[in-house]
């Protein structure tokens, strides 16, 4: 079917631009004894040693990059990255562990970055690879927070619905690692964070958890977002008490250890939705891409992006058919079911069922993935849904508002063919949605 073929060659097309290769290749360059990075010169007699410290799914293939760039003018390194997405490396240690709920191999990860920060002195050039999954895979909980505490945290706010922004809040005020105190441990070296965004305003302090930046928020933000979702009463002793005495704070904007500190965004949403509207431009679509910032509830979000590509099909607004409708950003789901699935397919799955039984349904395609190769617990990164298809679904005994209602759209999904699999794909900016108009 073309419209599945030419919404995969899309949606691939913004992983592609969001991926290391096009987003390091382009801002670091090597001439006379000059390292040039994001336009910033460093005379490489100021330093004894260039080392890589990573964390995040993209940071082993990030270190790829670097590696292919620089050659034996690195020292050594350390990356941590998702179970699969490791690859080998000649200079640099690649470590794997769990996301999104740490485990025991992130604490030891967490453990060996450390450790090799504290070895790092003023004539070191640090490149600090950090992409989005580096919260989870780098726990690194702050005492008397256990790790079996902090993976019981990540779940209830993993499954209330909060966003990254808050979870994220709380994550870095339980850990010795984020929050600035990556940048801590490195001082007095010289860093330059190359950095692939996975959070909606690609703000600095939110990715990762900030492990390199300064970070605004406090304990008490923490504890009015426990309250939001009622999460206070069920978190585990140590993180309330650590949290209401106030006495671990993360580090602010003006602490010392950020003087040699510079940040540079090198991709996000943003590069893959421009990527994704050119190839869909290039494929005879007129393409829009209504907004990088999609938040709330997937089911929610689904139901108002079918809105207007029912608009494009029956009016011509905001734009004329044969159109391609793009978003990107992050919604989340309360999990209230126990099956099986992930955001994208929820919003793939609700997007389906609200345009069904439209006259102009027939002339509308919906999928939504995830950039990182992975939505959920499941071996997919999302969904495609061709017009008509719920209908198989309903001829092999399945009901799509029964998945839909209990977070279980991959089995259904699955049978049906559906399902969009890319694999682990060495980035992650968030999620690409797209609805093709006929």
């Amino acid at each position: 079917m073309p419209r599945t073929k030419h919404l995969h060659e899309i949606m691939n097309a913004a992983i592609t631009a969001a991926g290391p290769e096009h987003a390091l290749r382009s801002r670091i360059h090597m001439q006379d004894g000059t390292l040039t990075i994001a336009g910033r010169d460093y005379d490489l007699e100021d330093y004894d040693r260039i080392r890589l410290l990573g964390a995040g799914k993209a940071s082993a293939a990030m270190a790829a990059v670097v590696e292919d760039i620089l050659g034996d003018m690195i020292h050594d390194g350390v990356v941590v990255t998702k179970y699969g997405h490791g690859v080998d490396l000649l200079r640099t240690r690649v470590m794997e562990a769990s996301h999104p709920v740490p485990d025991a191999a992130g604490q030891e990860a967490s453990s060996a970055l450390l450790e090799k920060a504290g070895e790092c002195g003023e004539r070191d050039l640090v490149l600090a690879l950090i992409s989005g999954g580096a919260s989870a895979l780098t726990p690194a909980p702050r005492p008397p927070v256990t790790l079996d505490e902090k993976q019981h945290a990540t779940r209830l706010m993993l499954e209330c619905g909060a966003t990254i922004h808050e979870i994220n809040a709380v994550r870095k005020h339980l850990s010795l690692f984020k929050g600035g105190l990556l940048a801590h441990a490195l001082a007095p070296a010289t860093v330059v964070s190359l950095i692939i965004s996975d959070v909606v305003g690609d703000d600095l302090d939110v990715i990762a958890s900030g492990p390199t930046a300064p970070d605004a928020s406090t304990c008490t933000d923490c504890l009015a977002i426990l309250d939001r979702y009622e999460l206070k009463d069920r978190m585990p002793a140590s993180v309330r008490e650590m949290l209401e005495s106030r006495q671990f704070e993360t580090l602010k904007p003006g602490a010392d250890c950020f003087a040699g500190v510079h940040n540079v965004i090198c991709a996000g949403n943003k590069q893959g939705l421009q990527a994704a509207a050119a190839k869909a431009q290039s494929l005879g679509y007129s393409p829009l891409v209504l907004t990088s910032r999609l938040e709330g509830e997937a089911k929610e979000v689904a139901k108002t992006l079918a809105a207007i590509a029912r608009d494009v099909a029956l009016e011509g607004l905001p734009v004329k058919a044969p159109a391609c409708l793009l978003a990107g950003g992050e919604p989340t789901v309360t999990i209230r079911g126990e099956g099986k699935g992930g955001r994208n397919q929820e919003l793939a799955l609700a997007a389906a069922l609200a345009l069904e039984g439209r006259e102009e349904s027939g002339r509308i395609t919906a999928g939504s993935v995830g950039t990182d190769g992975t939505d959920g617990p499941a071996d997919a990164a999302g969904a495609i849904l061709l017009p008509g298809i719920l209908n198989a679904a309903r001829d092999r005994g399945h009901d799509p508002h029964w998945h839909l209602t209990n977070n279980d759209a991959y089995p259904m999904l699955d049978e049906i063919g559906a399902l969009v699999r890319t694999g682990p794909t060495g980035t992650n900016v968030m999620d690409v949605v797209g609805f093709l108009v006929e």
